[in-house]
């Protein structure tokens, strides 16, 4: 099988409260599209819970039992404005990170090419010292850690397509030449980083879209800047933070992106993979908050993983 999907039910247990926007139904949403016919092929496993060695080498200083000790025996709690705990939340952030972590072994030891997590809490704006935008864990740093810790690998690449900046992801690479980061996203917009100035050692690619761009400047953007980067680095894993957020129907921003943006954005990942490092491609949802876009640009997305 070319592609293989990572969930876990505890991802629609973690619950943020009424009115939040990341909230259960988006990853209800997901799998239930998931389910439908045309992915019948698609193999299907159940998240490992990641274990703390695992995300401390993202999270140190025993952020990561803070956290969960964190986490309410009933009701929720705020771990920042933005960004809310109940008493599930700790098991579906142990099993987001995990998915990342199931998913790279079974890539990275050629039982599939490439992998689609189905997981909530996102990540990507997880700080390695706290948890924000309604991120606990960053997943796809830690899955960059334990393919180089775990599998030898040494040139690991994330390419952000959120609609948000991932800032969490580009603090833990920005000062190793050997981690690529490449974002597209709206700017200005939440969290206020991702400046094309904003470049690390030479291995941070920010293509700062403005407000109403749709498909042109975002292919523009890719095309131009992040892909060209990402051939250059010769990756031997990419990682995708997949937002869906930037779809014009969602609610929390103001891109005009379409379901076939999110296809030719993967396919294009897909070519370089192929090139560089024998189709290895992982990728993680993140945000995209309007419900039936989310799920029509989710299908698109792993479609083009399968096709």
């Amino acid at each position: 099988m070319t592609t293989i999907v990572f969930s876990h039910p505890s991802s629609a247990e973690h619950d943020t409260g009424p009115g939040h926007p990341e909230r259960p139904d988006r990853i209800r949403a997901v799998l239930r599209v998931l389910d439908g016919e045309e992915f019948s092929g698609l193999t299907r496993r159940e998240a490992p819970a990641a274990e703390i060695a695992q995300i401390a080498r993202v999270h140190p200083d025993g952020y990561a039992e803070r956290l969960l000790a964190a986490a309410p025996v009933e009701g929720t709690v705020r771990i920042d404005p933005d960004t809310v705990m109940s008493p599930e939340s700790g098991e579906a952030a142990l099993r987001a990170a995990g998915a990342l972590i199931g998913a790279v072994d079974a890539v990275v030891s050629g039982e599939v090419e490439n992998a689609f997590c189905a997981i909530r809490p996102p990540g990507h704006h997880a700080e390695p010292t706290h948890g924000m935008g309604f991120c606990l864990f960053n997943n796809v740093a830690i899955a960059a850690a334990h393919a180089r810790a775990e599998h030898g690998l040494e040139k690991i690449a994330v390419v952000d397509f959120d609609v948000h900046h991932g800032n969490g992801t580009q603090s833990y690479f920005e000062e190793d030449p050997a981690l690529f980061f490449g974002s597209t996203h709206e700017y200005p917009l939440y969290p206020g980083t991702g400046a094309a100035s904003e470049t690390g050692v030479g291995n941070i690619f920010n293509a700062p879209l403005s407000s109403g761009s749709g498909s042109e400047a975002f292919r523009a953007g890719m095309d131009d800047l992040i892909l060209p980067g990402l051939r250059e680095f010769g990756p031997d894993l990419i990682l995708i933070s997949a937002g869906f957020d930037g779809h014009e129907r969602d609610p929390l921003a103001t891109l005009r992106l379409h379901e076939d943006d999110y296809s030719w954005v993967t396919g294009r990942i897909r070519e370089i993979a192929g090139e560089h490092c024998d189709g290895r491609v992982i990728s993680t949802l993140e945000g995209g908050y309007d419900l039936d876009a989310l799920a029509a640009s989710a299908a698109a997305h792993v479609h083009a993983l399968i096709a």
